[in-house]
């Protein structure tokens, strides 16, 4: 008889240890960490800031945001890549680091398909082509004949080599045929301080981060991406309304979980951060005003988005040119 019961708890811890990793009662029950590739400050810290507060006031725990600025999204990346998969650590990213990066690089510390478990597709955001001030011209037009006069001596920013708004800006240089000097910086903050001072000409921006210093004249907005204006800087011109739809630039923000991460709270922090990201007051103050649209996806829906996302990646990095090692 006692044999037995051995061979019975012997069993189920078998089958349990098969199961594969699982969650204690009342998950969370300690602190989750969002890790973010930006400085603090950006409209991406301030969405993560955002989602982490809610989350919190939610599940009655603490969510913080950890700022792992650098390499084109790399460092907060192979971060999140070797953390324990516990369901306690998440990563709030671009299509940088889940699709770009791949064709951008030869060799990564993180494998973007094998590393990583998709967890949601939080919000789209389209991109704006601003100028410094004193800029000489108005429109994408002028701006692009300011850089075949000058060819070489144009220079715009971007939030690191091989990120979206540096693609963006490649592409242009490639179909109009232009030559311009890409200036890096780790965070758009310091991208648009250094326009606003005119020590750089030009670059594409995420719209929120933009708009308080167009509201203050210190830089100019010339065309927004999207089927629309922004509501929030209804002035701009659209790329199709300057005459440029070819030059339309936008990107998302999606959150990922190490692989292996169990799916309980994959399935949690998705579902609590779709009904989140998609309720009318947070959009009210934490969308809108960076320029960003809702999405909430499913981990399913996500991952199926980024096998196409992958393609489209591959495709946009080989007609750009780019290669960052």
């Amino acid at each position: 008889m006692l044999k037995m019961k051995h061979v019975a708890v012997f069993c189920a811890l078998l089958l349990s240890a098969l199961a594969g990793p699982a969650l204690a009662q009342g998950y969370p029950n300690k602190t989750v960490r969002i890790v973010v590739p930006y400085t603090p400050g950006g409209p991406a810290d301030l969405l993560a800031r955002g989602l982490a507060q809610k989350l919190g006031d939610e599940w009655g725990q603490p969510v913080i945001v950890d700022n792992r600025p650098g390499a084109n999204e790399i460092i907060a990346a192979e971060l999140v890549a070797k953390a324990p998969a516990d369901g306690y650590t998440f990563l709030l990213a671009s299509d940088a680091v889940f699709s770009l990066n791949t064709y951008l690089y030869s060799k990564l510390p993180y494998d973007a398909v094998k590393n990583f478990t998709p967890v949601s597709k939080l919000v789209l955001a389209n991109l704006m082509l601003v100028t410094r001030p004193d800029f000489p011209g108005k429109t994408v037009q002028d701006l692009i004949a300011q850089a075949k006069q000058n060819p070489g001596k144009l220079t715009y920013g971007s939030v690191g080599a091989g990120g979206v708004n540096h693609l963006a800006m490649a592409w242009v240089a490639t179909v109009k045929g232009l030559q311009m000097e890409h200036i890096p910086y780790k965070g758009l903050v310091q991208a648009l301080q250094d326009i606003a001072a005119g020590r750089v000409d030009t670059m594409y921006a995420v719209i929120g981060g933009a708009r308080p210093l167009i509201a203050a004249g210190q830089i100019r907005g010339v065309a927004v991406s999207g089927k629309t204006r922004s509501p929030i800087l209804p002035d701009v011109p659209t790329f199709a309304e300057a005459g440029e739809p070819d030059l339309d630039a936008s990107f998302y923000f999606g959150v990922a979980a190490p692989s292996g991460t169990p799916n309980e709270a994959v399935q949690k922090f998705a579902s609590a951060a779709s009904r989140i990201v998609n309720a009318p007051e947070f959009a009210e103050k934490y969308l809108v005003n960076l320029g960003f649209q809702p999405v909430g996806d499913t981990p399913e829906q996500f991952a199926a988005f980024l096998v196409t996302d992958r393609k489209a990646a591959a495709d946009k990095v080989k007609a750009s040119g780019a290669k960052l090692d």
